[in-house]
């Protein structure tokens, strides 16, 4: 009899510790699970003459890569060292003419033919002013010199706002006033002196008023 009770209390020990261990590593099972890492942080980033929208990502295992999504929604993932790579492989395969003219589209080359136009007027009206003025044997201005002047500079105004150049924003806003009120002040006096040749010919032209007789 005690050695039937010692069997039933070691069989019951074991069965309660199998229950145990079973509802344990259950809940340890079905219990939250953490997140994923998600990425830690991301930059954009913006290179002129790439068609991808770029960003640099930092992956779950701290590790830097970056992300190229192209218009159509496709994208590609480069390590740094791969995407060095393709930017030289992109700038070494640049045309010579974008290279010359530091553009990286066509639009671009018709932005830089403007402004060598703009410049091309701006070195005409000089010649054209000493051209007039060995004719005349005196320095003379002429009225061609502050249109060259103007057309010259709207066009290298323009110019420099599509490069962002505040230094030449500045320095051709200025001479396109000056250069506008020249004109001004030239055709005002012109129709000035024009108004009064024309009273002028209508006095001179008036009948003479007859006498009396005497």
């Amino acid at each position: 009899m005690p050695l039937s009770n010692t069997c039933r209390t070691l069989v019951l020990s074991i069965l309660v510790t199998v229950v145990i261990l079973t509802t344990a590593g259950a809940a340890a099972g079905t219990g939250p699970k953490p997140a994923p890492r998600q990425d830690q942080s991301s930059a954009s980033i913006e290179i002129k003459g790439w068609g991808e929208d770029i960003s640099l990502h930092e992956q779950p295992d701290g590790t830097l890569v970056y992300r190229l999504e192209r218009p159509d929604g496709s994208f590609e993932t480069l390590t740094p060292l791969q995407f060095a790579k393709r930017h030289f492989q992109r700038e070494q395969g640049r045309r010579f003419i974008n290279s010359l003219f530091n553009i990286t589209s066509p639009i671009g080359i018709a932005w830089v033919m403007i402004g060598l136009l703009g410049q091309a007027l701006f070195t005409g009206r000089m010649l054209v002013q000493w051209m007039v003025s060995e004719r005349k044997g005196r320095s003379t201005v002429p009225v061609a010199f502050w249109w060259l002047s103007l057309m010259g500079a709207s066009m290298l105004l323009a110019y420099f706002i599509w490069r962002k150049d505040i230094v030449g924003i500045i320095g051709q806003s200025l001479g396109w006033f000056i250069y506008l009120r020249n004109l001004s002040l030239i055709y005002g006096r012109k129709s000035a002196r024009d108004a009064s040749t024309d009273l002028q010919d209508e006095t001179d032209s008036s009948p003479a008023p007859e006498g009396d007789g005497s």
